[in-house]
């Protein structure tokens, strides 16, 4: 696969993710039909099941004076027709419901993950693992319980309160008002109770399961550790605090919940006793007549049963917006780069790297590199020399365009690299760094991340490259080996050339070495750096490192101290140099 061919591949993504976005937003007055018609399916379900009691009342008191059996068979099939149309009406509803939601719920986590492609890496520091899967997970999912567990049930009670409150109405009028006085309490006052009782345990379900999240996983991730230095102990009881706190403001939002379904079965309990009062009087006067009474007192608890949802359904509005805003925040988080409207194209090769000026930093007023200014020829190799936390991974994110500088140019072929977009540049620079992420995977399915329609001869040739055919090849299972999870049936070199060969797969004409031989001893990393400058040879390299480049290894040396750029080492064995 050839430059150009690479360079289409990964320009084209944008388009791609541009192209998805449109048609989930297309798509969504189509989710928004299908929401509607579950909403009407709702109303007919409950309705039914309104129809079946009325129904049921009629025929319970006309059987009771004994007519004909010709006339109560219109009516039991009827009862039938509402038995059996409830239970087909709610599946369909089901169906319908969930399916828009869901489909509003993909589109939703789309723009998620296309904002964490945005944000990552510079902009998710602030987050913990755990807590940012949690809100991708958890508080995404929440979002379909706004249409199905909120807004689905009060639309569907407004309609089926509305029909019934007028079927008892032309019944037994005050009947009528008190079943519609009595709706109101349980649409408006029992939510209103529970959302008093549970709104700051509400607020908190979704922090704290973010918290708890965060906890776990990195409890797991450092078991070793934590066993090692005996705190597992401490770490797991913090853990099960955490726990509790999060399963006691659930328990305190239950009985938030069983007092908003209390305030709606006495409201139900004081329509049927209100029916009960007009209704009576009404038979003995003749203005009602006896075989309706049943219909008239038992409608409500029929139409009561639909509006008892509403208090649990208005109690999740707090944790639902908690969640929506945690949500929110990852959605509109100010990218670290800014991207141009209109791209200028990707320069052709050579790829003369230039820097002048440049300042940048993780925090905007904080800049961590300041004034530096070098040059790397294209097809020469330049070591960043320096300690801990002087810049060096800063500045491969600046060229990565993983993050922005706020002073200074960046040009690549001549062109400065905030005129390009992100995936262009990162189609024409690579990096190696020192932790990267292998996965849970074979050793095949990690390489071709690199280039998914490699073949087996390139993947072979990129493994030579970095010096693992041999090791592959003595493998049982060859390519199809396990790699563990993180990598962990690999040894820290392994790992590392691992990473070298996904970068020789992926052909990029700059590669920037990260920390190559971290973790490793002096004369191990001294071996694996001379063989990854050794399988980039031809390509412009940038060596980043805190350890001393041996003679002879890079053309020139760029030494970071304090943020600064210096003019060399006094150390013989590196090469000095006038940048």
């Amino acid at each position: 696969m050839n430059r150009s061919d690479n360079s289409n591949r990964r320009a084209a993504q944008p388009g791609t993710v541009h192209g998805t976005a449109a048609t989930s937003k297309a798509g969504s007055s189509g989710d928004r039909a299908r929401l509607v018609l579950a909403a009407i399916l709702g109303t007919l379900a409950a309705g039914c099941s309104v129809g079946l009691l009325a129904t049921s009342a009629w025929l319970i008191s006309r059987s009771a004076q004994r007519p004909p059996v010709l006339y109560l068979m219109a009516p039991a099939a009827v009862v039938q027709a509402f038995g059996l149309g409830r239970a087909v009406l709610r599946y369909a509803e089901r169906l319908a419901g969930h399916d828009a939601a869901l489909r509003l719920l993909a589109d939703r986590r789309v723009r998620a993950w296309d904002a964490l492609a945005r944000l990552a890496p510079a902009g998710l520091g602030d987050y913990r693992s755990g807590d940012l899967l949690a809100r991708l997970v958890s508080d995404i999912d929440s979002f379909a319980d706004r249409w199905l567990r909120v807004r689905l049930p009060y639309a569907v009670a407004a309609a089926v309160g509305a029909g019934s409150v007028a079927l008892v109405g032309v019944l037994s009028p005050a009947a009528g008002l008190v079943l519609a006085a009595t709706l109101v309490v349980s649409a408006l006052a029992a939510p209103l109770v529970a959302i008093a009782l549970s709104r700051r345990e509400e607020r908190l379900v979704a922090p704290l399961r973010g918290e708890f999240a965060a906890a776990t996983t990195e409890f797991i991730e450092g078991a070793a550790e934590l066993a090692a230095f005996r705190a597992d102990a401490r770490a797991l009881a913090a853990l099960k605090s955490k726990e509790a706190r999060l399963g006691a403001a659930a328990i305190r939002s239950g009985y938030a919940r069983g007092a908003g379904a209390a305030v709606s079965a006495l409201a139900a309990g004081a329509a049927v006793w209100g029916a009960v009062f007009f209704a009576v009087p009404a038979v003995r006067a003749g203005a009602l007549a006896g075989v309706l009474l049943a219909v008239v007192v038992l409608t409500p608890i029929a139409v009561h049963e639909v509006f008892g949802g509403l208090a649990p359904a208005a109690q999740e509005v707090p944790r639902l917006r908690a969640a929506a805003a945690r949500v929110s925040d990852v959605l509109h988080r100010r990218a670290p780069v800014a991207e141009p409207v209109v791209p200028a194209p990707l320069p052709q090769p050579p790829y003369h790297l230039a820097v002048r000026g440049l300042r940048a930093g993780w925090v905007p007023g904080r800049d961590v590199l300041r004034d530096m200014s070098f040059d790397v020829p294209s097809g020469s190799r330049a070591a960043i020399v320096g300690p801990s936390g002087s810049g060096k991974t800063t500045l491969a994110m600046v060229l990565l365009r993983f993050l922005d500088y706020s002073a200074g140019t960046v040009t690549l072929g001549g062109r400065d690299l905030r005129t390009l977009d992100g995936d262009a540049v990162r189609s024409v620079i690579g990096l190696c760094e020192q932790d990267a992420h292998v996965f849970d995977s074979t050793l095949e399915a990690n390489l071709r991340l690199a280039r998914p329609g490699a073949t087996t001869a390139e993947l072979r040739s990129a493994l030579a490259g970095a010096r693992l055919l041999d090791w592959v090849d003595a493998l049982p299972l060859g390519l199809a080996t396990p790699v563990g999870e993180h990598g962990a049936r690999l040894s820290g070199g392994q790992r590392q050339r691992l990473a070298l060969a996904r970068v020789l797969l992926a052909d990029f004409p700059v590669v920037i070495l990260d920390e190559p031989a971290e973790h490793l001893d002096e004369a191990t990393a001294q071996d694996l750096t001379r063989d990854l400058l050794t399988a980039v040879e031809g390509r412009t390299v940038l060596l980043i490192t805190h350890r001393p480049v041996a003679p002879g290894t890079v053309d020139q040396v760029l030494r970071l101290d304090g943020a600064r750029p210096a003019a060399g080492y006094d150390e013989g064995s590196v090469v000095r140099s006038s940048i």
